[in-house]
């Protein structure tokens, strides 16, 4: 599976910027797909994954509420939807995918297996 994450940029406080991440390649239908972020001089850390088979969703608690992940239907693409920026916001945003996970590993970055190029977002106050 093979990764294209696009959509980041410059944007204000209070702004809204849409991530896309796209998968190709053999997909099944268990994939989960998520996205986690890289400040500077800070860890990677979980934002927001999607499960294909059932349609659930996971969010840091950072992002709950301002961000939105989602899939295209019939599309290997997934959507984050960020609303009310904030400079802290400002990363490398990464896509990620794995085959099969429980719901309880979706926010681990050690328990996806493809990852995608990252995006850099920049969030000015």
């Amino acid at each position: 599976v093979q990764l294209q994450a696009s959509g980041g940029g410059l944007v204000q406080a209070g702004g809204s910027l849409r991530l896309s991440c796209a998968a190709s390649g053999r997909a099944s239908s268990g994939t989960v797909m998520g996205w986690f972020r890289q400040a500077p001089g800070k860890e990677r850390e979980f934002v927001a994954a999607y499960r294909w088979s059932d349609r659930s969703t996971r969010y840091a608690g950072s992002v709950r509420d301002r961000f939105t992940i989602s899939r295209d239907n019939g599309v290997n693409t997934v959507y984050l939807q960020m609303n009310s920026l904030k400079p802290e916001d400002t990363a490398v945003y990464y896509c990620a995918a794995a085959a099969n996970m429980i719901f309880g590993r979706m926010s681990q970055a050690e328990a996806y297996t493809y990852w995608g190029q990252g995006t850099l977002v920049t969030v000015s106050s």
